[in-house]
This record gives C-alpha cells, sequence and structure tokens, in this order.
C-alpha cells in the first residue's frame, strides 16, 4: 500500500472483506454440519456414523468462523485491505490457476499443467519457445514418473494418457 491517499487505487475495507468472508465461510461450514447431518453424526454399531468427523469439523469451522465475524466487526472502516492494483495482480494469477482446475476432469493434469506452465512461461517470463516448451513438458513427466511409476498414486487423467494405455 502506498499510502498516497490516492481515492483512485484505494481498495476494499479491511473490515468488509473480513465481514465478507466470514459471512461465506460460515455459509461453507453450515453446508457442512447439514451434509454431516444428513449422513448420520451419531454412533453406528460399528463406531462413528459417515458423518460424525465432518460434524465435528463444520462445528469447529463454524466457531471460528464467529471469532473471525466478531474481530470483523471491531475492525477500523478506514484500513484498507489491499489497493485494487493489488487484486488485479492477485486476479492475473488467480483466472489462469482457475482454467487450470477447470481443465483437470476433461484433459487430465498432465496435459493441464503442460498448458499452465508454458501460459505462465510465456506471459511472465523472457525464455524463448524452445526453453519453456522443455520446460513446460519435462515437469508433467517427471511428476508422471514420481506419482505414477514410483509411488503409484493415480492422478487425474484424460484422452491423452488413455491414447497411450494409462
Amino acid at each position: 500500500m502506498s499510502g498516497d491517499g490516492n481515492a483512485a487505487d484505494q481498495g476494499p475495507a479491511h473490515r468488509t472483506v473480513e465481514i465478507g468472508m466470514a459471512i461465506a465461510m460460515g455459509l461453507f461450514a453450515i453446508l457442512v454440519i447439514y451434509g454431516a447431518w444428513i449422513a448420520g453424526v451419531g454412533w453406528g454399531f460399528e463406531g462413528p456414523k459417515a458423518g460424525f468427523f465432518p460434524f465435528i469439523i463444520g462445528v469447529i469451522l463454524l466457531g471460528a468462523t464467529a471469532i473471525n465475524l466478531r474481530n470483523g466487526l471491531q475492525t477500523s472502516d478506514t484500513k484498507v485491505f489491499a489497493e485494487w492494483s493489488q487484486l488485479k495482480q492477485v486476479w492475473a494469477v488467480t483466472w489462469p490457476i482457475a482454467v487450470f482446475i477447470a481443465l483437470v476432469p476433461y484433459i487430465g493434469i498432465y496435459v493441464a499443467s503442460v498448458l499452465l506452465i508454458a501460459f505462465f512461461m510465456m506471459w511472465i517470463s523472457s525464455y524463448g519457445p524452445v526453453r519453456f516448451a522443455i520446460i513446460a513438458i519435462s515437469v508433467p513427466l517427471i511428476t508422471f514418473l514420481v506419482f505414477e511409476r514410483w509411488f503409484l498414486v493415480a492422478l487425474p487423467k484424460g484422452p491423452l494418457e488413455a491414447m497411450l494405455g494409462y
């Protein structure tokens, strides 16, 4: 934050962000509690029912949210959470990751990783296409070898991996 008082670059108030996040997390906690209640929160013949532990997590999350809401209500409304220029920088990194996450179920994590790494290397760095192609392909390939071959942990795959027999 520059602190120069430029109103054009001011951002959302810290208090507004705190209260907004507390409300969002509170709604999420209520959703978790409701889902756990539907699944059963009691103790069955074999032990805890399916919703027992999620219910406890939801209650803890709701309690923490109440504390955050109280703290947010006590926060000064004059403090700026972040300037709009800073939030634009965060958004510039967030939207490609959101696209990556959306693509994983359709093209697999490895191909999506190639695209994400290539995009960031072309956009942010000054490396040539040969260098970013090598890195964008080798990092997911190494990840594939480590997880799929050595640790035997299956990660989401897409049509390319299916064509290759994986």
